[in-house]
């Protein structure tokens, strides 16, 4: 259980009843020291505030050559001419994922992104395997060649972008690794790509919330454009 527990909230903690009784009143805040945190709580804290995420879902080859499989929901695009994504790898007992090893040592992997039928797939594969042992083959996933780089995509997924290594950054006291990749070559399912544009609805994402739940699109909401200066380099 989280021990974090801010120290004005003892005995028995905030009343939100109580707290929303009068209409308008003022909500208290709760304050929290990120100095006084371990890694683990500011890590479950963050994960709850930084919602929903998108999901990488990560193919790579070891130095053995097995497939391995992994998602990663702290996970953005840094560019989009080159188009760059970025994933967040952190450590586990001072160890890194087989991702970020793979990565480095390789710097060609592909990056997918899943749609709601792939879910189950997804959380499985976050299962911690000896290196040696394939997720892609555990899930019993079906898989392609890829054109740009030796690592087999996924077949299953809507979207596949295969992927270079670019740099990468250690951060924090954890070293969490963020690792950037140049996308070499984009595969999108007939039919989500229209007009320049993926079909978002279409697509059917999956993106993480706190712990091992997941979500789905929910209302989408369209407003009216507003002026932007072109992202071209003059």
């Amino acid at each position: 259980m989280d021990s974090c527990r801010p120290q004005s909230q003892h005995q028995g903690g905030i009343d939100a009843a109580r707290l929303s009784r009068r209409e308008g009143k003022k909500r208290r805040a709760v304050r929290i020291d990120p100095s006084e945190l371990r890694a683990e709580q500011a890590y479950r804290l963050l994960t709850g505030i930084v919602v929903p995420r998108p999901i990488a879902w990560v193919t790579i080859l070891s130095g053995a050559g097995v497939l391995n499989l992994a998602p990663f929901s702290a996970f953005t695009f840094v560019s989009p001419k080159p188009p760059m994504l970025a994933i967040s790898v952190g450590r586990k007992a001072g160890i890194y994922k087989d991702t970020a090893h793979n990565i480095l040592n390789n710097e060609e992997y592909v990056v997918h992104i899943a749609d709601s039928t792939l879910m189950n797939a997804v959380h499985e594969s976050s299962t911690e395997h000896p290196p040696e042992v394939s997720e892609v083959e555990e899930l019993k996933l079906q898989t392609l060649a890829s054109e740009r780089v030796k690592v087999p995509r996924l077949a299953a997924p809507p979207i596949a972008m295969e992927c270079r290594f670019r740099q990468c950054l250690e951060f924090g006291e954890t070293r969490s690794r963020l690792i950037v990749g140049e996308i070499l070559l984009f595969h999108i399912r007939e039919g989500l790509f229209n007009n320049g544009k993926i079909e978002t609805e279409a697509l059917d994402p999956i993106a993480r919330i706190a712990g091992p739940r997941y979500v789905r699109l929910g209302d989408i909401v369209t407003l009216k454009s507003v002026f932007q200066t072109s992202k071209s380099p003059t």
